[in-house]
């Protein structure tokens, strides 16, 4: 009853004020800067349309406070992209919150990179392919297409198929990984993905997607896998579960970048395809800054175009890093070679 008699108070303090019983009516957050980075300084000011007796003022982003220091805030945040900044404080004893909605982009500009290729391999030309990755040595592709989606087995030197299961011809195959002798498969837009034993190629489990709506790429770290879905997102994945466990989002120093296709990690970096683009980006997995991009212009003219080829849609597409060898592997979909590659900064 007592918490009751203190709503309908403040309900009818709100009312008397502003007309409303909205705090947001009366209150709003203003930032100094309308374009804001990681580690800026940012002047903010409360705005308090009608005087209202307020305290206990604190500003939070993703649950962490911003200690306001000589008028301003710090952006040191840990992940970047689309923010929620609220306000919360007490007008007598009742806590309000109020929010603003923010985009922390990074600090820098990506740095340039290049490629040098080392060795150049036969590639089936039917394989749409939709993700690569090395395991134990051995490569593993995934492809797409109804009707045409499979997983495999290859041998990476010959290009020849060593072992391979065709999926339903409704659905279309999108990224893999490994972890723990199993492998984790994609489809695009079917909402559910698949869990194979990796030694017998037989399905253990289907899964279901959460909040990111399509399969585009998979990747792990040995504790968490990565997915994209064609938008900003990269989703955290429980291995066990899959249920998605948050999300970075992919940022430049200028905007918010939503072209993340097939995926690789690498001692803390995604290695990403553009979709549809000659390049690929290095994107930190921890904060989702686009660290770099490297520039694979040149490749497909080194491939030839055969009756598969797709002006649109046979794009490079398919990353894996050999760790004993130090070296990427990139291919495309329906491309006819596979090439081995040494990425190296752009002087």
């Amino acid at each position: 009853m007592t918490k009751l008699f203190s709503f309908l108070g403040l309900l009818i303090f709100f009312l008397g004020c502003g007309g409303s019983a909205d705090p947001a009516k009366n209150f709003a957050i203003q930032l100094e800067n309308k374009t804001l980075q990681q580690n800026d300084q940012v002047g903010i000011a409360f705005q308090n349309k009608k005087n209202i007796e307020i305290s206990d003022l604190h500003y939070y982003i993703d649950g962490k406070e911003l200690p306001v220091k000589n008028g301003k805030i710090t952006m040191n945040l840990p992940t970047l992209g689309n923010k929620t900044l609220t306000a919360k404080f007490k007008i007598e004893d009742q806590t309000v919150e109020i929010e603003k909605k923010i985009k922390v982009l990074a600090s820098t500009s990506p740095e340039v990179y290049t490629y040098e290729v080392i060795n150049t391999y036969p590639h089936d030309p039917k394989a749409y392919t939709q993700g690569l990755e090395f395991h134990n040595g051995v490569l593993y592709e995934s492809t797409g297409k109804k009707g045409a989606s499979s997983i495999r087995k290859v041998n990476f030197e010959t290009g020849e198929v060593l072992q391979k299961i065709d999926m339903e011809n409704t659905v279309f195959g999108e990224g893999i990984t490994i972890m723990n002798d199993k492998l984790y498969q994609l489809t695009w837009q079917s909402g559910f993905g698949y869990v194979y034993d990796i030694n017998t190629f037989e399905k253990i489990k289907n899964f279901t997607y959460g909040k990111s709506k399509e399969g585009w790429g998979l990747c792990n770290d040995g504790e968490k896998i990565y997915k994209s879905d064609g938008t900003e997102k990269i989703w955290l994945l429980d291995p066990e579960t899959l249920d998605e466990k948050g999300h970075i989002e992919t940022v430049t120093n200028k905007s918010i970048f939503n072209k993340a296709n097939e995926l690789e990690y690498v001692t803390g970096k995604l290695y990403a395809n553009v979709y549809q683009n000659q390049s690929m980006m290095i994107i930190d997995a921890s904060s989702g800054v686009i660290e770099g991009v490297i520039n694979f212009g040149g490749l497909e003219s080194q491939v030839d175009k055969g009756p598969e080829w797709d002006k649109v849609n046979s794009v490079l597409n398919g990353v894996a890093y050999h760790p004993e060898r130090e070296t990427f592997f990139v291919t495309g979909k329906n491309w006819n070679k596979l090439f081995e590659v040494k990425i190296k900064k752009k002087y």
